[in-house]
């Protein structure tokens, strides 16, 4: 591994983690540790609503960011 592909990775986390904070703020409720309704719902017909749909955003952002951050931490290991 490289040097370059570790300055990539660290861009891709970045611009993830830069989207993760975006969307959590802004579709925000003021809410903070309201421990609400956890889950994903969708309505009587099946089609999820716009908010079930940031959540799946919002948990898939978190994944990516993750995964990404422990992909980052194997190629700084292999870089010393």
């Amino acid at each position: 591994m490289s040097m370059t592909t570790y300055n990539v990775m660290a861009g891709i986390t970045g611009i993830v983690a830069f989207a993760l904070i975006a969307l959590v703020f802004l579709t925000g409720k003021g809410d903070a540790m309201g421990g609400g309704g956890g889950g994903v719902r969708t309505t009587f017909k099946g089609k999820a609503s716009f908010e079930d749909q940031v959540s799946r955003l919002t948990l898939s952002l978190a994944g990516a960011f993750v995964v990404l951050t422990i992909i980052l931490d194997f190629i700084s290991q292999r870089i010393r």
